[in-house]
């Protein structure tokens, strides 16, 4: 039987599979945790704007329409594990 999208991208790296780079990966964490772009920003000390391409450009990588739809595909993936939201390099 064929594999569902999440069984083939958990088999390997799944950010890597999705194509995100690791500034992505970051600010993505953070939209999973419900950080604000202005929140992102100042946690990755990156500006509000730039936040915003970062998101922008997750939200099409992901297939999906939403800051909500990406944190859930996020957890569904189990991108990150609890309280990893807390761990972001900067």
């Amino acid at each position: 039987p064929a594999r569902a999208p999440e069984q083939t991208l958990a088999v390997a790296d799944p950010v890597t599979a999705l194509g995100l780079t690791g500034r992505e990966r970051d600010v993505l964490r953070l939209v999973s945790a419900g950080r604000t772009n202005r929140q992102i920003a100042e946690e990755l000390f990156i500006s509000p704007k730039t936040a915003s391409v970062h998101v922008s450009n997750i939200l099409a990588k992901l297939g999906v329409s939403s800051r909500g739809e990406a944190a859930a595909l996020a957890h569904r993936l189990e991108l990150f594990p609890p309280g990893e939201e807390r761990l972001v390099a900067g």
